[in-house]
C-alpha cells in the first residue's frame, strides 16, 4: 500500500476528536513505540496538555503536538513521587480550564495503571473522559520474550497480580492462596518483595524449582530476560543486576521460552 493510500485509509477511520474540557486516559503500551494504538496517536496529535508517567518513552512522547504542554507525573517505587490525589486533581483542574487533556500511561490505564482511580475522580467532578486501552506489559512484554501468556496445553487461565498493595507488600497468605490455584502468575511491580512473594508461593504448594522468567525494560532495546527458578529468582536477579521496571512470570508457561526463543524474530532482527 502506498503512503497516499495509507493516509487515505487512516482518514476514512473517522478517528474521534479530543474535545476541550475533556480528558483521555491513554495507554502507551509497554515500551516499543510500534505498539502504540491509532487512537493513542490521534489523541497525542490533538492534546493541549500531556500528563505522562515515568515509563512513557521519549519517542512516544515525541508524537505529541510540538506546542503541547508536557507535565511529568511519574510514580516510581521508593522514590519521591506525586501523590495520586494530586495527579487526579491536576487532571480535573486542566479540564475545567478548557484544555484538551491526555493522561499518558505506560501499558494499559486500567491494568495496575491507576487509571481506574483517575476515572473515578473525573466522574465525581463531572469531567467527561475517554479510555484508550494499551497493550499491558504483562502480555506484550512476555510476548516479546517468547513466552505466551496462555496455551491450551499449559493453562486455561492466568493470574495478573501486583507485588504491592495500597499500603505496601501483599500479605504472604495471599500468595499462598494464589499458589493453590495452580495457574501461571504474571507479576507486576514485584521485584522489591520478590523474596517474600516466592516464600508465600512455596508455602502455598509451588515447587521451589517452578520456572520463573524476569523480563526487564520489556519491548525496548534494553530488554533483558532471565530464566530462573522460584527459589533462586531474587538472588539470580541481584547477581545479574536486574531491577525495576520488570515483569515476572511464574509457572509452566516459562518453559516455552527455550522452545520458542531460538526462532522468534525480534525487532533487532528486522533492523
Amino acid at each position: 500500500m502506498s503512503d497516499v493510500l495509507f493516509a487515505n485509509a487512516l482518514a476514512d477511520l473517522s478517528l474521534p476528536r479530543l474535545e476541550p474540557g475533556t480528558v483521555w486516559l491513554v495507554g502507551a503500551g509497554p515500551g516499543d513505540p510500534g505498539l502504540l494504538t491509532l487512537h493513542a496517536l490521534n489523541g497525542l496529535r490533538q492534546a493541549d496538555v500531556v500528563v505522562y508517567d515515568a515509563l512513557v518513552g521519549d519517542v512516544v512522547l515525541g508524537f505529541a503536538r510540538p506546542d503541547a504542554l508536557r507535565e511529568f507525573a511519574g510514580k516510581r517505587g521508593g522514590l519521591p513521587s506525586p501523590k495520586q490525589r494530586d495527579i487526579s486533581e491536576r487532571l480535573i483542574e486542566l479540564a475545567l480550564a478548557g484544555h484538551r487533556v491526555l493522561r499518558l500511561k505506560g501499558g494499559d490505564p486500567f491494568v495496575f495503571g491507576r487509571g481506574g482511580e483517575e476515572a473515578l475522580a473525573l466522574a465525581a467532578a463531572g469531567i467527561p473522559f475517554r479510555v484508550v486501552p494499551g497493550i499491558t506489559a504483562g502480555i506484550g512484554g512476555l510476548a516479546y520474550a517468547a513466552i505466551p501468556a496462555t496455551t491450551r496445553d499449559t493453562n486455561r487461565a492466568v493470574i495478573l497480580a501486583t507485588g504491592h498493595s495500597a499500603g505496601g507488600a501483599v500479605d504472604t497468605n495471599d500468595w499462598a492462596a494464589l499458589a493453590r490455584t495452580g495457574l501461571p502468575i504474571i507479576l507486576y511491580m514485584g521485584m522489591t518483595f520478590l523474596d517474600g512473594i516466592a516464600a508465600g508461593l512455596i508455602e502455598g504448594g509451588l515447587s521451589p524449582e517452578t520456572p520463573v522468567a524476569i523480563v526487564t525494560d520489556a519491548t525496548s532495546a534494553r530488554q533483558r530476560i532471565l530464566i530462573t527458578t522460584l527459589q533462586r529468582a531474587k538472588v539470580d536477579a541481584r547477581e545479574r543486576g536486574l531491577g525495576a521496571p520488570a515483569i515476572v512470570a511464574i509457572g509452566e508457561i516459562v518453559r516455552l521460552h527455550d522452545v520458542l526463543a531460538p526462532y522468534a524474530i525480534t525487532l533487532e532482527d528486522l533492523a
